[in-house]
């Protein structure tokens, strides 16, 4: 007589764990790393995963949930972050704004920031829920909003940032 293998049940081992990812806390559930203890900062996009790295040396430090641009409208390449930075911009054309702003390419067309805003700085709760899970930008980088504050705050001027 032969004897039929049961399939294996699924345990909570082997079922693929769902991220939930809420754009109003942290990516991580670990303090922010200490910019000025770093010995060899910088920042990591990966437009693939919808994450940004920060980077010390070739050690990942933290892990943010990003939303970069829709068809690839997020340059790819070595840049710098650049001087221009701000608390809140609301761009009239895009009917979108954002808080915690830092630029890194075109002095202020290409951005780091929070999920997007409408003109009284309230955020677009359907926009922010993509974060993390698909390119939905006009090519910035958004970011959740204690990760966008936090970038502001403490990533310096001249930080080397690879879009890939």
């Amino acid at each position: 007589m032969r004897r039929h293998k049961r399939p294996k049940k699924q345990t909570s081992q082997t079922k693929k764990k769902a991220v939930v990812i809420n754009w109003h806390k942290p990516s991580e559930n670990k303090p922010y790393p200490t910019w000025s203890k770093l010995d060899d900062p910088w920042v990591l996009v990966s437009t693939k995963h919808q994450r940004v790295y920060i980077k010390d040396g070739k050690k990942t430090v933290y892990t943010m949930f990003a939303s970069t641009g829709v068809n690839n409208s997020t340059p790819k390449g070595t840049f710098h972050i650049q001087a221009e930075r701000g608390d809140f911009f609301y761009n009239a054309n895009s009917k979108e704004g954002a808080h915690y702003w830092v630029s890194f390419k075109d002095h202020g067309i290409y951005l780091f920031h929070t999920v997007p805003t409408d003109a009284e700085g309230h955020y677009n709760v359907e926009e922010a829920n993509q974060l993390g899970k698909t390119a939905h930008s006009h090519g910035c980088v958004r970011l959740a909003v204690p990760d966008a504050k936090w970038f502001y705050e403490h990533v310096t001027y001249g930080t080397k940032v690879v879009v890939e």
